[in-house]
This record gives structure tokens, C-alpha cells and sequence, in this order.
């Protein structure tokens, strides 16, 4: 077990960091609105959506690529953008409107890639050769949400996908060379820390480009807004913070981690009260590995082949 941090005093392995290796200076991502509705909502493959998704899909704050990068640029007038669709489910469309609003995107000064959040659902054979000719000429990856590998919890969250139809997404994205970043949610209610760090361990015996976590959040107008706090409850500070750090040491330091807590509209937020509060949760992680003195990776092996 190789002992030294390799990440300095942040403990583990930011996509900010690696990004600004990759391009010599700050990347900084648009959240971008495509106008995507979701299978999981339109009746294809389920309808109300996964019960912790609000009517907006994720995308809270979303918008147009020039307003974001109007909004941006400002704060950080010399860095590059990777546009990224964020809202609802962005393949979900034909290749035809996909290459246009990519095209579109990739035509603004300073957007030196794409990231695509998807269902691994919605990867059919034309939309995967598409994401294969776009993965030759700019810099992309595709995000999934996971959120759990425990099939009874996804069921009962009304994902509507099996974990085979996620291995099958990650095997085609891997044979075309295509970066997959996964999302994954702590206190799915039912889960114990050992189900959240199996989902975890899974994930990483696919190699993914990235990782996202963040905790469980109750939003109004959603399925689990109809069973809190009756039913189930979410996690306090200290037991996410104690998670996550759980997590990233077992997870190996190659994986890029790209988001380590939640950011619920305030007029939104049922619980927990504490996300609010971005920064004290992203303290407590560094504070929590420096209390017992490990990184991303402290007791993982490098990644091999699967």
C-alpha cells in the first residue's frame, strides 16, 4: 500500500485540477438546458420520474450556453468551458437535434469539449457512433446516473433500468474509447453504509473517467417528498462526511471525482437543512481525511483491466 498522497492538501482527485493539466488553464463547465424530457417520465420506460427527481431534471440551475457563459466568463474571464448538457435525459432525442445542439455548443469560443448527462437506457447504436465521431474531435464524456447498484433500491426508486442495462452502456462506451462518468446518491433509504460502499466498488470495476456522490436530498413536489420523514430519513452531516470518506479511500486515485455533495435549490430543499451549506460539507470531507491522515485511493490497488 503506497502511503503517499499524491493529491497535496485537497486529499483527493478533483476534475478541476485534472482538467487544468489537461488544458493549461481553468475549465469551468456550463450547465446547459437542451430541452430533453426523460423516458422516465413521458411513459416510454416509466412515468413521475425517479422518486428523488424533481420536474426539472436535475438541472436546477441551467440554462443557455450564452447566458452561461456571460454569467461565467465574468467570474473567470480566462478560462475555457465544456458544455454540458445537464438537464433531464440528453440523448434522449434523434441524432439529427443531438449533432445540432452539439454543434452549436462546440462553435462558442472557449468550449473546448461536451459532457452528455444521460440514462444508460438511452445510448441506442446511432446515438453511441454519434458520441464516437464527437469523442474524436473535442474532448467529451458521458455522464450516467447510477445512484445505486442495489436493484431493489433502484426498483423501488423507480429508476427503471436493470444494473445489466448499465454494464451494456459501460461496455459499448469503453470499446469506442468514450470517458463515462457516474453518478451515485448516499442514504437511498434502506441503504447501510456497506450497500452505499458496494455500489461504490462496483462502479470502480468498470473504470470510469469519474465519479460524482452526493447525499440523498428531499425536494418538494417529488415521490419521496410523499414518504419523509414518515417512512425514511435522511443523513446527518457528520455520517455523510464519514461516507464519503469511506468511499474515496477505497476508490481507486485514477478516477477523477467530480462533485462530493448536492446544491437543491433553497426554495426547493425539504431535507436535509445542512446542504445548504456547500462549503461546510466540502470542509468536513478535507477536515475528515485530514483528521485520519489518508487520500483517494489509501487502500486501492491502481486500476486493471475488467
Amino acid at each position: 500500500m503506497n502511503k503517499e498522497n499524491p493529491f497535496g492538501s485537497v486529499h483527493f482527485h478533483t476534475i478541476g485540477t485534472f482538467l487544468k493539466n489537461e488544458f493549461g488553464r481553468r475549465v469551468v463547465k456550463l450547465s446547459l438546458d437542451g430541452g430533453f424530457t426523460c423516458p422516465n417520465r413521458d411513459g416510454t420506460a416509466g412515468c413521475g420520474g425517479c422518486l428523488f427527481c424533481s420536474e426539472d431534471g436535475g438541472g436546477h440551475y441551467a440554462g443557455t450556453i450564452g447566458d452561461q457563459i456571460d454569467l461565467l466568463g465574468r467570474k473567470w474571464p480566462e478560462s475555457a468551458y465544456i458544455a454540458y448538457f445537464q438537464k433531464h435525459t440528453n440523448t434522449y432525442a434523434p441524432v439529427s437535434v443531438l449533432r445540432h445542439l452539439w454543434d452549436d455548443a462546440l462553435s462558442y469560443p472557449g468550449v473546448v469539449g461536451l459532457a452528455v448527462a444521460t440514462r444508460p437506457d438511452c445510448l441506442p447504436a446511432d446515438v453511441l457512433d454519434l458520441l464516437s465521431e464527437y469523442n474524436q474531435k473535442t474532448y467529451l464524456w458521458v455522464e450516467l446516473g447510477l445512484q445505486t447498484s442495489r436493484e431493489d433500491t433502484a426498483k423501488a426508486m423507480n429508476r427503471c433500468y436493470e444494473n445489466i442495462v448499465f454494464e451494456r452502456a459501460m461496455t459499448q462506451l469503453s470499446v469506442r474509447g468514450i470517458k463515462a462518468v457516474i453518478h451515485l446518491i448516499l442514504g437511498l433509504p434502506g441503504e447501510t453504509g456497506k450497500d452505499m460502499a458496494r455500489s461504490a466498488a462496483y462502479v470502480s470495476s468498470f473504470h470510469p473517467f469519474g465519479l460524482k456522490l452526493h447525499m440523498l436530498y428531499v425536494l418538494k413536489n417529488t415521490g419521496l417528498a410523499d414518504l419523509y420523514p414518515q417512512t425514511f430519513r435522511t443523513l446527518a452531516l457528520e455520517e455523510y462526511i464519514a461516507l464519503v470518506v469511506d468511499i474515496l479511500e477505497k476508490l481507486p486515485r485514477e478516477i477523477t471525482i467530480h462533485r462530493l455533495t448536492g446544491d437543491a435549490p433553497a426554495n426547493q430543499l425539504i431535507a436535509p437543512l445542512w446542504s445548504r451549506d456547500k462549503h461546510a460539507v466540502l470542509n468536513g470531507i478535507q477536515k475528515e481525511f485530514k483528521a485520519r491522515g489518508t487520500f483517494q485511493g489509501i487502500y486501492s490497488s491502481p486500476m486493471s483491466s475488467r
